[in-house]
């Protein structure tokens, strides 16, 4: 049981250690080569992708999809190109992006 206990206690520091990650995990997985917080640079900012996703209920795993897979022609002619990441590396990207209000 104790065994157990310290099990579940590492899993959730784990999980909270890449959510407070993320800038570091964006600037590790090159996002913020393209994207910025607050101003569009190749690609558009956080800020901008917040408010586009605001209403959207499946923007998370949305986001995390194309930010897997790439995504061409909804911010303009510059494809986004497939980043090498793993689902739980894109869902935890998807996740602090859209935490940037």
């Amino acid at each position: 049981m104790q065994k157990k206990l310290i099990v579940i206690a590492s899993l959730g520091l784990l999980a909270a250690s890449h959510a407070q990650a993320s800038p570091e995990l964006a600037k590790a997985k090159n996002c913020m080569t393209c994207h910025a917080v607050d101003k569009k640079i190749v690609g558009p900012s956080y800020k901008d992708i917040v408010a586009k996703r605001a209403a959207d209920k499946g923007a998370e795993a949305a986001l995390a999809a194309k930010i897997k897979g790439g995504s061409k022609g909804e911010w303009g002619n510059v494809p986004m190109l497939a980043n090498n990441v793993t689902d739980a590396e894109a869902a935890t990207l998807a996740k602090w992006v859209l935490s940037q209000k």
